[in-house]
């Protein structure tokens, strides 16, 4: 039996290490994607690549074997609290060098229901994938999502249920958004196991996010939309 090479993380140059923290995200490896993070920084990389070429571009490939059944639930979760570890050191820097988002996205579980798993997936890819992400927790009335966007003013608005009870409490949400003449400023996402297409459908949602991984995707597409309109007008 071969002993295993113990690597020196300093030791490897920025291609390697960069190889290296997408392996160690993937296998949910907090100390060392820390200790990658500060290296990075120390040899000059901006906080802004080293979010998106190590941290960003490793959970993409998290997300990708997540959706193909390779990887489940478990380690999805340890891959991003290994990316989370990262963004702890590397948030303030961002904020100070006010470095781009992808884009914005509030999201909570709704009223009567305090399933938090899956939203907290979401919640975690979307930060994984460049989002900056107010999670409002569970068992959320209308007015909580009211709150909640008219102080951060996000692109998207995610709404979990895992009841087929308090489904329709979405529409009540969206409804609401109708009624104050808001809707349209807002990419309204839904997701939880017993939802589908025609639900969200019905309930004047834009998408319905099947898993995480696509909860990633749609946003990222809706947002590229919202974006190219915007340029258009």
């Amino acid at each position: 039996m071969t002993e295993e090479v113990e690597i020196i993380l300093s030791e490897l140059d920025d291609e390697e290490l960069v190889q290296q923290m997408h392996d160690d995200l993937y296998d949910g490896l907090q100390e060392e994607i820390v200790e990658s993070v500060e290296i990075l920084l120390s040899r000059q990389w901006t906080p802004y690549d080293v979010l998106t070429k190590a941290l960003v571009e490793g959970m993409t490939i998290v997300g990708i074997d997540f959706r193909d059944g390779i990887l489940f639930v478990p380690e999805v979760l340890m891959a991003a609290n290994a990316m989370k570890s990262g963004m702890v050191v590397l948030r303030p820097l961002l904020a100070e060098t006010g470095a781009p988002k992808v884009g914005k996205a509030v999201i909570g579980t709704v009223k009567g229901d305090i399933h938090d798993i899956g939203k907290n997936l979401v919640s975690m890819m979307w930060e994984g994938a460049g989002f900056e992400v107010i999670d409002i927790g569970i068992n959320n009335p209308v007015e909580n999502y009211l709150a909640a966007i008219e102080e951060h003013k996000p692109d998207i608005l995610g709404m979990s249920a895992l009841l087929t009870t308090t489904m329709p409490y979405m529409k009540i949400v969206v409804d609401t958004l109708v009624e104050k003449g808001i809707r349209d400023d807002y990419i309204v996402l839904v997701g939880g196991a017993p939802l589908n297409e025609a639900f969200s459908q019905s309930v004047g949602a834009d998408a319905y996010c099947r898993d995480a991984a696509v909860a990633v995707e749609t946003a990222k597409l809706l947002i590229a939309q919202k974006q190219q309109k915007a340029q258009i007008a």
